[in-house]
C-alpha cells in the first residue's frame, strides 16, 4: 500500500518545500533588519539604525504616565537617531525575542518582546510591534510603537 502513496507523498513535499524555503528567507531578511537596529543602538551607531527605517517611518510608545493615565507618545526616527548617537558612558541593549513575524507579500508585521538594559542594569520591559515594507527590494520599518513598563516582564 506504501508503494502507492509514497510518490505522491514525495511529489507533495517536493512541490512545497521550495516555498516554505523562500518565506524562511523572507522571514530571516526581516529579522536581519530588526537585529541590525538593535545592535546599531547598542553601538551607538545611528547610520547603521538609520538605514533600517523608511523615509517618513512613525515611532510611537504606549506608556503610563505617573497619574496612572496611559498614552501614546510620538517621537520621531530623528530624535532617536540623536538619542542613540549621543555620548552616554553606559550601552543602551534591548534584548528581544521574536514572537510572530506575519509576511503577505511586500508587508511584514513582527512582534518582539523586550527587556531594556543600561549597561547591565535592568530598566524596564514591554513589547515591540514592527511594521515593514519591502521597497526597492529591502525590507525597512515603516512603523514602530511600543509599550514600556517597569515590570515583571513576560
Amino acid at each position: 500500500m506504501i508503494k502507492y502513496f509514497l510518490p505522491a507523498i514525495i511529489t507533495l513535499l517536493l512541490t512545497f518545500s521550495p516555498s516554505l524555503k523562500a518565506q524562511q528567507t523572507t522571514a530571516d531578511s526581516i529579522k536581519a533588519v530588526i537585529n541590525q537596529l538593535f545592535k546599531g543602538m547598542k553601538e551607538k551607531d545611528s547610520t547603521l539604525v538609520s538605514a533600517c527605517f523608511s523615509s517618513g517611518a512613525i515611532m510611537q510608545t504606549v506608556a503610563s504616565r505617573k497619574d496612572g493615565m496611559n498614552v501614546v507618545r510620538s517621537g520621531s526616527v530623528r530624535e532617536f537617531l540623536i538619542a542613540v548617537a549621543a555620548d552616554h558612558p553606559e550601552v543602551y541593549d534591548e534584548r528581544i525575542r521574536f514572537d510572530g513575524i506575519h509576511i503577505d507579500g511586500d508587508l511584514a508585521s513582527v512582534w518582539t518582546p523586550y527587556e531594556f538594559y543600561i549597561g547591565e542594569r535592568f530598566w524596564h520591559c514591554g513589547a515591540n510591534s514592527f511594521q515593514l515594507a519591502r521597497l526597492n527590494g529591502l525590507w525597512k520599518i515603516i512603523y514602530l510603537v511600543d509599550s514600556r513598563h517597569p515590570g515583571p516582564c513576560r
